[in-house]
């Protein structure tokens, strides 16, 4: 019961944030001039698409976010937050954008990779999923908003960070570590990695 209560926790709040950045994207946009029903889409998108597809690949029934009812409402929510939110460009408050997208990006990697260990899967399994899970919104998002997902360009390393914070939570559960204490280290990991690769600037190369 600790363990699906934990496990939800993490996927709201993801849901949550992912909607939430989600819709301060889409109003940021550099080419569209999305209307409301624009942003509230690609909110949805954000906060679901990940999970959706991680269920899909999972097979264990329907995705979650058609199970339960308050997938739904928290995303709709954290996306009406958003749009409603007002940002102004350089304003120290647009800051919250990227404190956002650190915590989605370890909630979601934890979220996935739990996921598929509570469906019996193997440690590379749930790696993938975890991955999958923290990126896969923010891919169909840039795909409907007419772009080429940013995880394949050189750049930012989402990637790289759900992969390191779903890597340190199933080290840690392989090590023998309690659920919650594996949860925060990996959590930590993936908040920690997202901001400090924006402090610093680290970023990927072009392959060639």
């Amino acid at each position: 019961m600790l363990a699906t209560s934990l496990f939800s926790l993490l996927d709201f709040s993801g849901v949550a944030a992912g909607a939430f950045g989600g819709a301060l994207e889409a109003k940021r946009h550099p080419t569209y001039k999305f209307d409301f029903v624009g942003v509230l889409g690609l909110a949805m998108i954000s906060a679901l698409g990940g999970g959706v597809a991680r269920d899909i690949l999972i097979q264990h029934g329907p995705p979650l976010a058609l199970l339960d009812v308050r997938y739904l409402l928290v995303a709709l929510t954290g996306g009406l937050v958003g749009l409603l939110a007002k940002l102004p460009a350089g304003s120290p408050l647009g800051k919250l954008l990227l404190v956002v997208d650190a915590a989605a990006l370890g909630l979601f990697a934890v979220a996935g990779a739990t996921r598929a260990l509570d469906a019996g899967l193997f440690f590379l399994p749930a790696l993938l999923l975890g991955i999958t899970t923290a990126v896969g919104g923010g891919s169909l998002r840039d795909v409907f908003s007419g772009r080429a997902p940013r995880i394949f360009e050189r750049g930012e390393l989402h990637a790289i960070v759900a992969l390191l914070a779903a890597l340190v939570f199933l080290v840690a559960q392989q090590a023998g570590l309690n659920r919650t204490l594996a949860t925060s280290l990996g959590l930590a990991t993936g908040f920690t990695g997202r901001i400090l690769a924006l402090r610093f600037r680290w970023r990927t190369k072009a392959a060639g």
